[in-house]
């Protein structure tokens, strides 16, 4: 299974629920097209603990979605990057609402 850490901060006019709610919306259409096998909620981000050692990014809220293999994440990619459909079109809208955003994959063994 590959996954996929989303790191990043909401622009200061957003609001969080919001965003939150148009994620779960992206979600959903993804895992009905069967573009991702699932994704776990937004999180903030707890920097004031010694398990927090990351000292080089700041963002404030992550999230991390799950496929299947590396011809899943590619089809999430390409389906994306087509805009030709409503889940495209949810990204769309909600990308500019975010910044410093930075995608970490791995693959577990």
């Amino acid at each position: 299974m590959i996954h996929m850490l989303s790191a990043f901060d909401l622009k200061p006019d957003e609001d969080l629920q919001d965003f939150r709610n148009s994620y779960a919306a992206f979600v959903k259409e993804l895992t009905e097209a069967q573009l991702i096998v699932s994704a776990g909620p937004i999180g903030k981000r707890v920097a004031d603990t010694p398990m927090d050692t990351d000292d080089e990014r700041h963002q404030s809220c992550y999230s991390v979605m799950s496929f299947r293999d590396r011809p899943q994440l590619d089809a999430a990619y390409d389906h994306i990057a087509m805009q030709q459909s409503l889940s495209t079109q949810t990204h769309t809208d909600m990308y500019p609402r975010v910044t410093n955003a930075v995608f970490v994959c791995w693959e577990d063994d």
